[in-house]
């Protein structure tokens, strides 16, 4: 009964639209009504799920990707990848995923990279004949890479749920988003190999330098924060707010393309995202609670534990449907409050790594911002492109392929995960 008063206000709420966080606290109140627990404990869980040291690094990773769009780091990225590989027969596709795994370096957010990116590549790949569908679809596709590549703010939301280093995630990350990356320049050539493409002239080495100069303070930023955090320098949470300052001294001081005027607006946006990202961990963390006290989370273990048969192929491959087919209606956020208290001891029971775990959830929900019908990444390319959600759709179809090969290689390989986590240990 408990289970039917948390799920079906829940799945109710969300096909009419409602917004996913209002879905998971109106689903975790129908069940304490029906338990008869009363609300003296939600004031204290509400605080006690966004209260988390760790998730200070959310505002401040916000904040930073923010003020690094608004310096122009995104038009000196472009810049920096064009002048080596734009030269090349589909060589503005090719920047478009390196950008976007740079970028998302800096950002922490899919549909942040698209947003920044897509003002300029997207009308730029479709100048050179690119499809204007097909240059949406790869620029959403690519952009979902931003929650994989460090820093993640999914990462910092899954290590604050199942207590994993924030740091071993992010170094985790690195090897699959590239390899992400990789398929889809793959799916890229694929995809535009019968269009008449333009080539753009070949840049000199001194083009070259000059585009690594203006475009170094950028590629600085993951480099500090990563080496901040395996030098032993600062927490994650610390690098955070290192990486915002920073990002602040370089758009006010070095690329002088922030004004001081500018602050109030990029801390009322900061702030407003921020917002959202906390309000639905307030109510994702007050379904979880529910989930847990009422024995839902260890029941549904044991159950996948039961249809798995112990076997940890068959266990995985059960993840990943399960993760796929909610990543089209539930944000990653909500994902991992719902499922990694399922997930996380069944993985741990099979012998599989809890970081390959977080990684492989967070590739499972890069994936679900591509697929309609709530693709957040996929809208955002849309409405700069102005292109059809339907068209959009479907030529993401390559792109999600070559992401699903990417899936499976580092689902069934956990070693790629665990190379750099392990190496920086030793």
């Amino acid at each position: 009964m408990t289970v039917a008063c948390l799920l079906i206000p829940f799945a109710l709420l969300l096909i009419m639209g409602v917004p996913i966080a209002v879905c998971l606290g109106a689903g975790a109140l129908a069940a304490l009504l029906q338990l008869d627990l009363g609300f003296d404990m939600m004031p204290a869980t509400i605080y006690a799920s966004c209260s988390k040291f760790i998730l200070l690094a959310i505002p401040f990773f916000i904040l930073a990707g923010n003020i690094m769009d608004k310096s122009g780091i995104s038009t000196k990225l472009i810049r920096f990848a064009q002048s080596f590989v734009g030269h090349k027969k589909g060589g503005l596709g090719i920047v478009c995923v390196i950008v976007a795994c740079f970028f998302a370096a800096i950002s922490g957010s899919g549909p942040a990279t698209v947003a920044a990116l897509g003002m300029i590549i997207i009308p730029a790949m479709i100048r050179a004949g690119y499809d204007p569908a097909s240059s949406s679809a790869l620029m959403s596709t690519a952009g979902s890479i931003g929650v994989i590549i460090p820093p993640s703010i999914t990462f910092v939301v899954y290590g604050s749920i199942t207590g994993v280093s924030i740091g071993k995630l992010f170094m985790a990350g690195i090897i699959p988003g590239l390899i992400m990356g990789f398929f889809l320049i793959l799916a890229s050539f694929y995809s535009s190999r019968h269009s008449d493409l333009v080539q753009l002239p070949k840049a000199s080495r001194h083009e070259r330098w000059l585009a690594f100069k203006d475009a170094f303070w950028g590629l600085l930023m993951p480099v500090i924060i990563l080496g901040g955090i395996y030098g032993g320098i600062f927490t994650p949470t610390e690098a955070a707010a290192v990486s915002a300052v920073y990002g602040l001294l370089v758009g006010i001081f070095i690329y002088r393309s922030v004004k001081l005027k500018d602050l109030y607006q990029i801390f009322l946006d900061s702030v407003s995202q921020t917002a959202v990202v906390m309000f639905i961990t307030a109510t994702a963390g007050l379904f979880a609670w529910v989930i847990t006290i009422e024995g839902i989370a260890a029941a549904a273990s044991e159950f996948i534990i039961q249809i798995s048969g112990g076997n940890l192929i068959i266990f995985l491959i059960i993840v990943n449907i399960i993760l796929l087919i909610s990543g089209c209606f539930i944000d990653g956020n909500s994902s991992f409050y719902i499922f990694a208290p399922i997930f996380y001891p069944v993985a741990l029971s099979l012998g599989y790594d809890p970081i390959a775990l977080g990684v492989l959830m967070v590739m499972n929900l890069a994936i679900g911002m591509v697929t309609p019908p709530v693709g957040v990444c996929l809208y955002v390319s849309c409405g700069i492109s102005g292109e059809p959600i339907e068209r959009v759709s479907k030529a993401a179809i390559p792109f999600l392929i070559a992401s699903f090969c990417a899936l499976l290689i580092i689902t069934y390989i956990p070693q790629i995960s665990l190379f750099l986590p392990g190496f920086l240990s030793n």
